[in-house]
């Protein structure tokens, strides 16, 4: 049944809302305060999801057909595995769920910006692995929390509502609503229910078809970093170390690496995010720089050949459009090299500014 506010509810949320669907989905100040549903934020965010981490069994119960008047629904099983990231500002949360018509797999990537005190949530979903879905945003209060993004349907606008309910008792559960008309009526189509079987996150099953391409770099690594600024060809480099965690999600046909760099200047966190296309062959990897945690940047593509990868995509430094390219080299069963270059000239000449050197710790 559509969730349908009361009348003193709805002019605040729509008035919300229009503000939101105007334009400002990115970048929205929404203090925590003004969330509909959420009274305020703890001092501390890295307790925010701190309930969730580990893994569960999830029941599940789906509108067959969204924004459409149907009012049949669906049930099935799935399982779920929730792990901390970015020191505590950030979650991957790796999804199996047994659909009707198959085993479906998804993630969803948390992180936490102090500037705004809002969690924002992406989705990338393995059918479609070249796309991260546009983000929702909000935060908790008490048991629960409320986040709020937008999206299409059908080639149409939407708004899309998330909430969390009973987090801190034995059966937490979420609900996923749209909205077609500005927030004046919500569609509740998904409903989940969470029973934990262990405190601890372990990578879901392998898919039988995944592949071996990134196996080399699951577990924990020592990383010795050299680093120069982009497109410069100073002689001088900046040389750190920090640490990387890595594990499978997707079945396999994914991976997510947890990274500390002890830079000069500070510590830094980031999240590598990868997943493989199987219709192209080819692999997506995403940065989350954990500096600016609203926002996840621009792929490089590719894929692994007689023995090394190599992955290029486009970004912009400066106000001026590069190449990027990464490279995996060296790679044993315990040391691997990742360098990463730019190029002005479409990829005629290259300049590498980062050296990054692995040694396994487990």
């Amino acid at each position: 049944m559509p969730n349908v506010p009361s009348p003193e509810t709805d002019a605040g949320r729509r008035r919300l809302l229009l503000a939101f669907a105007a334009g400002a989905a990115s970048a929205l100040p929404w203090p925590a305060l003004a969330l509909p549903g959420v009274a305020g934020a703890p001092a501390d965010p890295r307790a925010d999801w701190r309930w969730l981490i580990g893994s569960w069994n999830v029941r599940h119960r789906r509108l067959k057909e969204r924004l459409a008047g149907s009012d049949e629904w669906e049930s099935f099983g799935g399982r779920s595995a929730v792990w901390s990231t970015l020191d505590g500002l950030g979650t991957i949360d790796d999804n199996e769920m047994e659909l009707p018509g198959g085993a479906y797999h998804g993630l969803g990537i948390r992180t936490f910006d102090p500037a705004t005190r809002q969690w924002a949530i992406w989705w990338l979903d393995a059918r479609n692995p070249t796309r991260i879905e546009p983000p929702v945003r909000g935060g908790f209060a008490g048991e629960g929390g409320t986040f709020f993004g937008r999206d299409t349907l059908r080639g149409k606008p939407i708004l899309m509502r998330f909430q969390w309910h009973d987090i801190h008792g034995p059966r937490p559960w979420w609900e996923q609503a749209f909205s077609n008309d500005d927030g004046g009526s919500w569609e509740v189509n998904w409903r989940n229910w969470f029973t934990r079987t262990d405190p601890e996150p372990a990578p879901l099953p392998r898919r039988p078809q995944a592949p071996d391409d990134w196996s080399f770099l699951v577990g924990r690594w020592r990383v010795a970093h050299r680093r120069r600024p982009r497109l410069s060809l100073a002689d001088h480099w900046d040389e750190f170390d920090g640490t990387l965690h890595n594990w499978p999600v997707l079945g396999g046909f994914g991976n997510i690496g947890d990274n500390l760099m002890r830079m000069p200047a500070g510590d830094v966190r980031g999240m590598g995010i990868r997943a493989l296309d199987p219709a192209s062959g080819e692999w997506s990897s995403w940065w989350l720089d954990g500096r600016m945690p609203d926002r996840i940047g621009a792929p490089v593509r590719g894929g692994f050949r007689h023995g090394d990868g190599v992955f290029i995509g486009e970004e912009v430094i400066d106000g001026q459009a590069i190449l990027s390219r990464v490279i995996w080299s060296r790679i044993t069963p315990r040391s691997a090299r990742w360098e990463q270059a730019s190029s002005r000239d479409g990829g005629t000449s290259w300049n590498t500014d980062w050296i990054s050197d692995f040694t396994r710790m487990a």
